[in-house]
C-alpha cells in the first residue's frame, strides 16, 4: 500500500511536470508583446525586433517554469522527509539504485525543452538574418572615430554629383531618417578599429569590423514599424571617445522620406530637410557630450 502510494505521487508530480513543460512551450510560441509577460522589456520597433523579443520572453518564462517545478521538488522533499523534533526515527523515501523509466523520462524532458529552444532561436536568427533581393532603401553607414556618417547611394546632391549624406560632428549629433513599413538595408563599414552600430529600439547590434572587403557580415535589413526619435549608439569600445558616438535614428512615414530626400538633393542640410517636412531639424533623443574633443583628437593624432 505504502508503495502504491509513493508511486501515485511521482505520477501526480510528473503530470504537474508535464503540464508545466507544455504551458512552457505554448508560451514561447505565443506574442507576448504589450502584455504583462514582458516584465518591461522593451518591445521594439522593427518586425526583427517583436521576433527578437519574443524569443527572449518565451526562453525567460520556460526557465522560469522548470524553475518552479525543481523548487516543488525540492520543498515537497525538504518538508515530507524532514526529521521531526522529539523523534529519533526519520522516515527515509524508499531507496531506489536503478529507475529506468524514471532515467528516460530524466533524459528525455531536457532533450525535449533543448530542441524546441533551438528550433525557435534558428528560426528567429534565420528571421533576423535574412535579406531581400531588392531592398526598398539602402544605407552606406560609416563609423570612425568618434562619429557616424550616413549615406544614401542611391541618391544624388546638386554638389558634384555626389551621394545625399549626413555626418555627426562634436557639436551635433547625426540623424538618420529612415522610412516606416519599408524594407532598409543597412550596410556597415568602418574606417579605423572595430565599433558596434547598436540602436536600443531595434533590440539589434552588429559590429562594424573593418577590412571586411565583400561586406557581408557587415549587412542586415529592417522594417521600421513605428514613426519617432530612437538615440543611437557605438556598443564596441572604440577608444577614448566612444561615448560621444551617439546619432539619432528619425522614422518619418514614407511619404515624408521621399520629400526629405528631394530636399537634400536640392541642396538643403540635414537640420533644413527635417525643418521642410515638419520635422524638428536637431536630435531630440540625445544632445551632444561636453568636452574638449576635437583638440584631445588632434593631440591623439
Amino acid at each position: 500500500m505504502r508503495r502504491q502510494r509513493a508511486v501515485a505521487r511521482r505520477s501526480k508530480l510528473a503530470k504537474v511536470a508535464g503540464l508545466g513543460l507544455l504551458g512552457a512551450l505554448t508560451l514561447s510560441g505565443c506574442d507576448m508583446r504589450g502584455s504583462w509577460l514582458s516584465w518591461g522589456w522593451p518591445e521594439g520597433i522593427t518586425d526583427e525586433a517583436h521576433a527578437m523579443h519574443d524569443l527572449w520572453i518565451g526562453s525567460t518564462i520556460a526557465a522560469l517554469v522548470v524553475g518552479i517545478a525543481v523548487w516543488i521538488l525540492i520543498a515537497y522533499a525538504a518538508i515530507r522527509y524532514r526529521k521531526r523534533k522529539n523523534s529519533d526515527d526519520a522516515e527515509l523515501p524508499r531507496q531506489t539504485a536503478y529507475n529506468l523509466p524514471l532515467e528516460v523520462v530524466y533524459t528525455i524532458i531536457p532533450f525535449v525543452i533543448i530542441a524546441v529552444l533551438f528550433f525557435f532561436t534558428v528560426s528567429t536568427q534565420n528571421e533576423v538574418q535574412e535579406r531581400s533581393d531588392e531592398p526598398d532603401v539602402t544605407v552606406a553607414v560609416n563609423a570612425f572615430k568618434w562619429n557616424w556618417q550616413f549615406v544614401y547611394p542611391e541618391t544624388t546632391d546638386d554638389n558634384g554629383g555626389e551621394p545625399v549624406s549626413t555626418v555627426g560632428s562634436s557639436d551635433e549629433v547625426p540623424i538618420l531618417v529612415l522610412p516606416t513599413d519599408q524594407t532598409i538595408r543597412f550596410e556597415l563599414a568602418s574606417a579605423d578599429v572595430i565599433h558596434s552600430f547598436w540602436v536600443p529600439e531595434f533590440l539589434f547590434k552588429l559590429d562594424v569590423i573593418p577590412g571586411n572587403e565583400n561586406g557581408r557580415d557587415n549587412v542586415f535589413e529592417v522594417t521600421v514599424r513605428e514613426e519617432g526619435a530612437y538615440v543611437g549608439r557605438c556598443a564596441e569600445l572604440c577608444g577614448t571617445y566612444h561615448a560621444f558616438m551617439n546619432f539619432e535614428v528619425r522614422s518619418v512615414s514614407a511619404d515624408d522620406f521621399e520629400d526629405y530626400l528631394a530636399a537634400r538633393e536640392e541642396g538643403l542640410s540635414t537640420y533644413d530637410a527635417l525643418e521642410s517636412i515638419g520635422q524638428p531639424g536637431a536630435s531630440t533623443s540625445t544632445t551632444p557630450f561636453e568636452g574638449e574633443r576635437e583638440q584631445a583628437a588632434a593631440s591623439d593624432d
